[in-house]
């Protein structure tokens, strides 16, 4: 049975908690600059400047004026194909359906930072000639991104790799079966491009039973002003 003293205790401690509740309701009430809307308003700037910079792409730095921002990778294995991404624009990749195995090859204006074409080649079951005449057409001040996916050299001759040096590739030449390899590169550069990556296929070095490593690889590409 409850006793009467502890029924009075519990009353007693009910009507201060709504007391101090009503008081400082009131008090809330009164305190015109005391407003909920306002403390998230004034809260709102610290959240935002904790939040990280996000560069184009997901560079890890903001690339500098008249250049475009750029970020791809290679396939992996035969399962996963590779990912190109062009200003922050998804321009190839598995989500798109536009990749394919062999080499993957997105052409770019050198001027706007616009998509000219994307295409794949067959590099193992397929024919060299139809990726020839596509790298012959390719008109001066194009950017050209390039990346493997599964074997991206077993079809591939002479002549293709000679075209595909002249963009400014300097590891094509060595580029073997089931090599993994990223490059970006232009019609009529005068150099060899510092955007390229290369990995041979190797039992004792392979991340995957029969292939390497995928490739990453971010950078700035200047634009073409004249």
């Amino acid at each position: 049975m409850v006793r009467p003293g502890g029924i009075l205790k519990a009353v007693t401690l009910i009507s201060a908690i709504l007391l101090v509740a009503f008081l400082a309701f009131q008090l809330l009430e009164i305190n015109g600059d005391f407003k909920f809307g306002s403390v998230i308003s004034r809260s709102l700037p610290m959240i935002e400047a904790a939040k990280p910079v996000k560069h184009k792409c997901g560079l890890s730095k903001a690339c500098p004026p008249e250049h475009f921002a750029f970020k791809m990778a290679s396939g992996a294995a035969s399962v996963v194909g590779p990912r190109m991404c062009l200003e922050d624009n998804l321009i190839m990749s598995g989500v798109k359906n536009n990749v394919g195995r062999g080499i993957n090859i997105a052409l770019i204006d050198g001027k706007t930072g616009t998509v000219i074409q994307t295409a794949f080649f067959d590099m193992w079951g397929g024919d060299v000639a139809p990726f020839i005449k596509f790298l012959k057409e390719i008109q001066d001040g194009v950017v050209v991104m390039m990346a493997s996916f599964d074997d991206p050299a077993t079809k591939l001759n002479d002549e293709a790799r000679k075209l595909i040096a002249d963009l400014g590739s300097s590891s094509v030449g060595n580029l073997g079966f089931r090599d993994n390899w990223i490059f970006v590169g232009g019609k009529g550069i005068k150099t060899k491009s510092p955007f390229e990556q290369h990995i041979k296929n190797k039992a004792e070095t392979n991340k995957f039973e029969g292939w390497p490593e995928v490739l990453e690889m971010e950078g700035c590409i200047p634009r073409r002003l004249n």
